[in-house]
This record gives structure tokens, C-alpha cells and sequence, in this order.
């Protein structure tokens, strides 16, 4: 059995150094070991067809093609125009607008790296061409695109209840990242002004009461998505897939009929690159689950699980340990399969402990989002440097204050379960 196991987790590990996509990666590893152990392939096959057939799942296809109009359609750059009109007006009011605005459209992407690549790529520029330094305005847009990951609604947050087993509420997990969320922004706009007084960055013009009005009228209808959906899916209207089909037939309504800012025809490139967004995502779903299956069936949860608490009965330090797992692994392995392989192996520990799975849940998100700012795979901290003109080394230097903040938050949610379960507990009972 101890052989299995390394030729499961050795072969991965191998495919990851050697940049095998993640999704062939977990496959082979998963094939090989099944072949070593004496099973037949079409027990993999089985798993991942099992991994895939939820109807929860369903709601991921159509948030993505949400996110996916709403990005393209001209919501971003009003999302940025309201939220100048609210705070654009302190000192270094540019850095807050954008982390107020990553706020909002993380609300409707539920993507950090959909979130950079909209926002990022009309805020960084203005950003330096305002007098704002490349570094700063790089990491203030990549460190509040982590909001996205946390403020509902999360296509991720529906894998991790999948992974937890199907026994955890979405609408509570939803409702579980909105004070998180908006504290996290928070806590960003204070570090970010505290690093603007300090560089004297400038304050943007006030805008005219009547521009305002204006501004916030044309705004109100891309906010109004996420709290149809989160007011559909807490209330019991609708369920969190029902609530996905109508973010993305009213964001379509909303971005060709009323906005007009892209012509309809536009639709076919969206829905080309909603395809090859969600294939990934599947494929990445379907071999993790058979991979999570086999490290089930070599008993690596229960190994893993014995070993931490082995470790030390003092549920403060086996947290932390826990948090150190999720923070380490997220920067060499992408979110969605490391949500499904990490989930049925420490939700167990945590639970032991008396962490609730829904806080575990937001945790997690917060801790793999931090991953997707660090190198090695950073796919967020990649994009917004392929945006900004800058290379990796210097932006991951220049992170250290933002991710400080991160790891005070990591702790706060993991330790105050209260900011996670307040919400949920007070809305839904």
C-alpha cells in the first residue's frame, strides 16, 4: 500500500515539475496506480464520470458565461466610474476605487483571474499614467481580485461543497464570504491609503452631483446581479444553478439590450472562450475526483489525518498546521483540483478540532487565493504582470506588506468563526 501511494503522489509531483497540464497529470498518476494496486481502468473512468455527474455542477458553466458578458460588456468600466464617484476622492483614491470595484465584480465574475484581466487592464494603466507607481498599482489589483474568490456568488465554493461530500448548504457558503469579503476589502483600503499618504499619490477630481446620479443609475442595473442571486438563493426563490441561469440570461439581457456597448454578434467569442474556460474546469473536476477516489481507497485521508493530530492535540496548532498545508500547496497547484484532492483529507482534521466546514470552507478559499498571487503557478500574480509590463521577481517582492494582510486574515477567519458564521446563521437559521 505504501508503495501505491508513492507512485500516486511521486507521479504526480513528477508530471507537475515537468509542466504536464494538471488535468493529464492527475489522470495518469490516478491510471497507474489503479493498474499497480490491480484495478481495472474503467474503475477511473467510473470516478470521473461519477466526479462530474452533479447537478450542482451545473451552475458553474452558466457563472462563467456571466462573468464571461459582464466582463466584455462594458460592466467593469462602470463598475470602476461608481465606485470613483464613492471614494475616488481620498488620497490615492485610484488604488481604492480599484479595490472597490474588484469588490463588485468579484461579486459577479466569482473569478480573481477574470476579475484582474477586466479590471486590471483599464485600472493599471491608468494607475501609472496618474502618477502611481507599476509595482503598487499591480499589487493593489491582484490582491483585491482575492475578494472575488470569497464574495459570493463563488463557482468555487460550489466545488468545495461537492468535495465536502454534498453535505454543506451553497446559499450558506455564499452568505458565509460576504462579511469576509468586505472585510478583506477594507483592511485593503486602509494599507493601500496608509502606502499612498506615504508616496503622496494624488486625489481624483470630485465628481458633480449631477455626473453621479448619472453614473450610479447606469451602474445599478450590472450591480443588481449578485443580489438577485444571492437574494434568490438565500430566500429559497431559486437554487444556486437556477440562480447561475438567470445571472446569465439577465447579463445578457442587461449588456446587449440596455447597455449596447458590444454588438450582439459579439456573443459567439463569448461563448467560445465560456467553452474552452469550462472544458478545462471539467476535465480538471473529473480526474480530480478519480484522484481523490484512490487516495480514499489507499487510506491517505485517514493517514494524513492521524499523523496531524499525532502531532499535537492542541486544536490551535493543528489549525495552523492546516493553514500552512492549504498556503504551501496553493502555490504549486491550481484551485480547483486542489479543492477537490485537499477537501476530503483535512476536512476530517478540522472537524476533529471543532472548526465548523463552512468556515473551513472560506478559510480555504482566502488561503488558495493567496496561492494564485505566489509564484511558482500564481496564475493571478501572472496575469496581472502580463498586464502591467513587469516581471514576476520584482512584483513578488514588492507583495510583502499585502500578503502580511492576507496571512492576518487567514488567521482572523480561522480563529473568529463568528465572521464567517454570523451571517449565514442569522439569515437562514
Amino acid at each position: 500500500m505504501d508503495t501505491a501511494i508513492i507512485i500516486l503522489l511521486g507521479s504526480f509531483l513528477v508530471m507537475l515539475v515537468l509542466r504536464i497540464p494538471i488535468a493529464f497529470s492527475l489522470g495518469i498518476s490516478t491510471l497507474l496506480t489503479a493498474f499497480y494496486v490491480g484495478l481495472p481502468p474503467m474503475v477511473v473512468a467510473q470516478q470521473m464520470v461519477k466526479g462530474i455527474n452533479s447537478f450542482s455542477l451545473m451552475a458553474i458553466p452558466f457563472f462563467i458565461i456571466a462573468g464571461e458578458i459582464m466582463g466584455q460588456g462594458g460592466i467593469s468600466d462602470r463598475l470602476i466610474k461608481f465606485s470613483n464617484v464613492m471614494i475616488g476622492w481620498m488620497r490615492g483614491g485610484l488604488a481604492m476605487v480599484n479595490i472597490l470595484a474588484s469588490m463588485f465584480f468579484g461579486g459577479i465574475s466569482g473569478s480573481s483571474v477574470a476579475d484582474v484581466s477586466s479590471i486590471g487592464t483599464i485600472l493599471i494603466p491608468m494607475m501609472e499614467k496618474n502618477g502611481y507607481d507599476k509595482d503598487y498599482s499591480i499589487n493593489v489589483t491582484i490582491t483585491s481580485s482575492v475578494q472575488g474568490i470569497i464574495i459570493p456568488p463563488s463557482h468555487n465554493m460550489i466545488i468545495y461543497a461537492l468535495a465536502a461530500g454534498g453535505g454543506i448548504s451553497v446559499a450558506k457558503l455564499f452568505l458565509a464570504g460576504v462579511v469576509p469579503g468586505v472585510l478583506l476589502g477594507i483592511a485593503l483600503m486602509i494599507l493601500s491609503h496608509h502606502i499612498a499618504v506615504k508616496r503622496n499619490y494624488p486625489r481624483e477630481k470630485r465628481v458633480s452631483f449631477k455626473e453621479s446620479l448619472k453614473i450610479v443609475r447606469d451602474s445599478i442595473l450590472g450591480l443588481l446581479t449578485a443580489f438577485i442571486i444571492i437574494g434568490g438563493v438565500t430566500s429559497g426563490i431559486f437554487t444556486a444553478t437556477e440562480s447561475a441561469a438567470i445571472a446569465a440570461v439577465y447579463a445578457f439581457i442587461i449588456t446587449f439590450f440596455v447597455y449596447k456597448d458590444i454588438p450582439l454578434k459579439q456573443m459567439v467569442g463569448i461563448l467560445r472562450n465560456s467553452l474552452s474556460t469550462l472544458s478545462m474546469v471539467v476535465a480538471i473536476i473529473a480526474t480530480s475526483s478519480a484522484f481523490a477516489w484512490m487516495m480514499s481507497y489507499l487510506q491517505v485521508p485517514k493517514m494524513i489525518t492521524e499523523a496531524l493530530l499525532n502531532l499535537s492535540n492542541n486544536p490551535i496548532i493543528i489549525l495552523l498546521i492546516v493553514n500552512v498545508i492549504l498556503l504551501l500547496l496553493g502555490t504549486i497547484m491550481d484551485m480547483a483540483p486542489l479543492i477537490l484532492i485537499a477537501t476530503p483529507i483535512l476536512l476530517p482534521v478540522v472537524t476533529s478540532v471543532g472548526m465548523n466546514p463552512i468556515t473551513f470552507g472560506v478559510v480555504m478559499m482566502l488561503n488558495l487565493g493567496v496561492g494564485l498571487l505566489t509564484p511558482p503557478v500564481g496564475s493571478t500574480l501572472f496575469v496581472g504582470c502580463s498586464i502591467g509590463g513587469a516581471s514576476i521577481e520584482r512584483i513578488a517582492r514588492k507583495l510583502i506588506p499585502f500578503y502580511l494582510l492576507l496571512a492576518v486574515m487567514v488567521l482572523l477567519l480561522t480563529f473568529i468563526p463568528e465572521l464567517t458564521l454570523w451571517l449565514p446563521n442569522f439569515l437562514m437559521g
